[in-house]
């Protein structure tokens, strides 16, 4: 299959991603994964990503889209891939569009986790992250540690990361909303969005995102 998720911050997108990637075997190609692999390798694509961000600037659609053009390429993707991160806005998709129709394929489905967006400032903002180099993660309110301020596993002092303020969030989700979500409408009138609800236990949502991508396959 060859999917496309989309979702707000904090909807459980790349561990959804990870766990459908595995069970549909194929693979997981993020946006995140795709710069940070560039760049390691010192690939043309990375380098030219790399004076972008250097100079403070965004990377532009194109070399985006030539990164992930070339992983869609690679052989373990042959036979379906899933998509998260990318496209971010409706030029990406159509340009996606573009791509795979070059090669003479197409997106079997858009998976759009749905979560209220004061459950994603909750999940978010309620982070604490360690200060070692552990970085283990927790939650004043789902994963709480023994001690406030502590962690569990070495004793370091947990914190949260300014990404992950209140109001850091609520931008976050601002862009989403004006840069993102249009995609939903756009692959809406392609007749490929199945949209689930990202609330409850990780495995309810993976067997849930299961079962409608196997009723939309049907």
């Amino acid at each position: 299959m060859r999917i496309v998720l989309v979702g707000p911050p904090g909807a459980g997108k790349g561990t959804q991603a990870t766990r459908l990637a595995e069970t549909l075997r194929v693979p997981h190609i993020s946006t995140g994964d795709l710069f940070r692999a560039n760049i390691s390798q010192q690939t043309e694509l990375g380098k030219l990503a790399k004076s972008y961000m250097d100079a403070g600037n965004l990377v532009p659609d194109e070399v985006t889209i030539a990164m992930a053009k070339d992983r869609m390429e690679q052989p373990d993707a042959e036979n379906g891939f899933l998509l998260d991160g990318f496209p971010r806005n409706v030029s990406q998709a159509q340009a996606l569009d573009e791509v795979l129709e070059s090669e003479g394929i197409k997106l079997d489905a858009v998976l759009d986790l749905e979560a209220p967006e004061e459950e994603v400032v909750k999940r978010i903002a309620g982070r604490r992250v360690c200060r070692n180099e552990s970085a283990h993660v927790f939650h004043v309110s789902y994963n709480q540690p023994a001690k406030e301020g502590v962690c569990d596993v070495c004793g370091g002092e947990l914190y949260q990361r300014d990404d992950d303020s209140e109001e850091t969030v609520r931008k976050r989700l601002e862009v989403y909303h004006t840069q993102t979500e249009p995609i939903i409408d756009y692959y809406k009138a392609q007749g490929l969005v199945v949209t689930i609800s990202a609330m409850g236990a990780v495995d309810e949502i993976t067997g849930r995102a299961l079962e409608a991508l196997k009723r939309d396959d049907a």
